[in-house]
């Protein structure tokens, strides 16, 4: 049965990148649990959706002096200590209101920003209190900006897991990345121990150099199986719709991964934002699992994606 992968947490009931969120994901049953992963001004693993701040807390009323000449506010610029000083929620757009209306309330609660570190404890806890193993499924996000603003986040997300009692493959552990060329890097160079996952963005996106239209090729992904063990399309690739009936069929993108020996997760799997051709999230797990041949699928309802797989 594939995976179910909580992207960020049960999001679509709680906060993302909160404990809360993390804790009642585990307890609807996902198989692993992801975590976003950047650094602060002292070098701190944190977790939290990307490397700035100002769509996901308060950072603009309490440290209305510290944003950039874009008007953004870094994670990098800050230390563990103000970080913590923050309140997080729900993402908001660039004007101030909610991506998904219909979750939790947006600027409420009292939230926190932690680190990748109290994270692993507190799943390894959950773990123990549970009775079962929920996985990490850690993203390095943005590696090379991060090497530009002095800090290689790589090498400490490795010894964080090491530290944790992760060891190797057949460890509930899955490493993912946006860059290819960090991808090659972190199992030829830093020799990472642990499954590895190429996710694959739509080139307009920009989260780094990498070519995605040449990568979902059959010779692209020949390319990446060399160094991972599966790759992280956005579902959108996966699947198209005939132009007559508007009835979704599956692209050659994850008949030719598995050719090639590479497990297919695809990202992100929302009740809330249903894409084109399906009329409900239950129709939609369907055509993944049974259509497309997913292995593992990235969810914000977690229970839900569980209670399909069930059937």
């Amino acid at each position: 049965m594939p995976i179910v992968i909580a992207h960020r947490g049960a999001s679509g009931y709680l906060p993302e990148h909160t404990l809360d969120a993390k804790r009642l994901a585990h307890e609807m049953g996902a198989d692993y649990l992801e975590q976003d992963i950047v650094a602060s001004r002292d070098d701190e693993l944190i977790v939290l959706h990307d490397i700035h701040l100002d769509r996901v807390s308060d950072v603009a009323d309490r440290f209305p002096e510290r944003s950039r000449d874009d008007g953004r506010y870094y994670v990098r610029d800050f230390e563990l200590t103000e970080l913590r000083e923050l309140r997080v929620w729900e993402r908001l757009r660039s004007d101030g209101t909610p991506v998904y209306p219909g979750r939790y309330p947006p600027r409420s609660g009292e939230f926190r920003i932690h680190t990748l570190a109290e994270e692993l404890q507190f799943i390894r806890a959950l773990n123990e209190r549970a009775g079962r193993v929920a996985g990490v499924y850690p993203e390095i996000k943005r590696p090379a900006w991060h090497r530009e603003q002095g800090v290689d986040i790589a090498p400490l997300l490795l010894g964080e897991l090491r530290r944790h009692g992760y060891e190797g493959r057949e460890d509930p552990v899955y490493v993912q990345c946006f860059d290819f060329a960090e991808v090659k890097r972190l199992r030829l160079e830093l020799k990472c121990p642990y499954r590895l996952i190429q996710l694959i963005a739509d080139n307009l996106w920009r989260e780094s150099d990498t070519d995605y239209d040449a990568l979902r090729t059959p010779a692209g992904l020949a390319e990446v199986a060399k160094v991972a063990d599966g790759i992280g399309p956005w579902l959108m690739q996966a699947y198209t719709l005939d132009p007559v009936d508007g009835v979704p069929a599956a692209t050659e993108l994850a008949g030719n991964a598995h050719a090639n020996g590479l497990a297919v997760h695809p990202y992100t799997f929302r009740a809330d934002d249903l894409p084109a051709g399906f009329k409900d999230f239950e129709s939609l797990v369907r055509f993944f699992v049974v259509g497309v041949g997913a292995d593992g699928l990235f969810t914000d309802f977690p229970d839900r994606a569980l209670e399909v797989l069930k059937e």
